[in-house]
């Protein structure tokens, strides 16, 4: 085995902030930790210089993004068009390692370039062509509706790119379905990467529900709206919190005195806010991948309450309850209200939660090289 590891990634992934660059941060600490040398390529615009990182890289690469309009009209997907740079293949050949790609997004380097005796892995943060439409379907924008539309026609033809890899990580089983039929065998398993190490044991009550997204995403903002009107009327609280404020939203929040909004500006706000919390809802209009903001609630908080999309082929079902409709969402709500959290609850999540181990799922990547 080659102690050597290059990775790719598409942002800068210091300070996990958001789902992705959670994954691949501490996929790169628990790599480290293990004793895999790790130069680390990134995409910056910015995030700007994190000194963290040299503590689990042997080097750090910083690579501007293009922001260049004339990027939208290649027949190349915008995410992988704006990470085109000659530098980083220069750099990955200087150094004979194999190389870990982090999403289609930075796999230019294989479109015309051979790394002879190398392993070359693609981490798949999602069915990219999927996640797409799906953005598309959520955007009432109608410019960024058909931009996001187009990205998905080109993302579908561009997935061939993984024939080139020795293999194809999947980060749900869900995803593993999907590329193992189209790419067979090389297509593995590796559940994502996150911060927690263990389930929080919590009173058995707390005293509102809670919704926490990025705003930014459109399927988070549209999961925001869908929850005001679960709410509007209803004899319960919600907190919606989020990393940046929406003045539509916001607007409609200040409509109800149940509905308040919560800034997240630092890390612990999120865990205090769990901490409080009776009921987590997460719905999402998007099955794909793996939400990292459910395995975090799963970790952190009470009650769990999802939609389809967001638990369908995640293995967690167990540890949710389900509702869809409006109607079903605020039954639910109410029903919940009146439970209370027990120390079975913790146990059974601790028992489903054992395969989201970084340790174990490093060492998986580990013996790939």
């Amino acid at each position: 085995m080659n102690k050597k590891l290059h990775i790719v990634s598409f942002d800068v992934p210091y300070p996990p902030v958001y789902g992705g660059v959670i994954d691949v941060f501490y996929k790169l600490k628990s790599l480290s930790e293990l004793g895999i040398e790790i130069y680390l390529h990134t995409f910056e615009y910015g995030t700007g210089e994190q000194l963290a990182l040299e503590k689990y890289c042997k080097n750090v690469y910083y690579y501007p993004r293009s922001s260049s309009l004339g990027k939208i009209f290649s027949k190349l997907p915008f995410i992988v068009n704006s990470r085109k740079n000659e530098i980083l293949i220069q750099n990955l050949k200087k150094i004979k390692a194999s190389i870990l790609f982090e999403g289609l997004h930075t796999t230019y380097p294989l479109l015309n370039h051979n790394f002879k005796d190398r392993k070359i892995l693609i981490r798949t943060h999602n069915i990219e062509h999927k996640y797409y439409f799906g953005l598309a379907k959520s955007e009432k924008v109608l410019s960024k509706k058909v931009f996001f539309n187009l990205e998905a026609l080109k993302l579908k033809y561009y997935q061939s790119i993984l024939n080139k890899a020795d293999n194809i990580l999947s980060i749900s089983s869900l995803e593993f379905k999907y590329l193992n039929k189209l790419f067979g065998q090389k297509t593995v398993y590796i559940p994502v990467f996150h911060q927690n190490t263990q389930v929080e044991r919590l009173s058995k009550k707390g005293s509102f529900a809670l919704y926490h997204g990025d705003l930014r995403v459109s399927d988070n903002l549209k999961a925001a709206f869908f929850l005001i009107d679960v709410f509007k009327n209803l004899d319960y609280n919600l907190i919606i919190a989020g990393n940046t404020q929406n003045k539509n939203l916001i607007r409609a929040i200040d409509r109800n005195s149940n509905i308040s909004f919560e800034k997240l500006d630092n890390k612990t706000k999120l865990i205090s806010l769990f901490k409080e919390a009776h009921i987590n809802i997460l719905p999402t209009f998007q099955k794909t991948g793996i939400k990292l903001k459910l395995i975090n609630t799963l970790y952190n908080g009470r009650f769990c309450l999802v939609n389809t999309e967001m638990i369908a082929g995640t293995g967690l079902e167990n540890l949710c309850v389900q509702a869809n409709s409006i109607n079903e969402f605020r039954n639910q709500i109410l029903d919940l209200a009146k439970k209370e959290y027990l120390f079975k609850n913790t146990e059974r999540k601790e028992r489903s939660l054992k395969s989201f181990n970084n340790t174990t799922n490093a060492n998986k990547i580990i013996d790939l090289l």
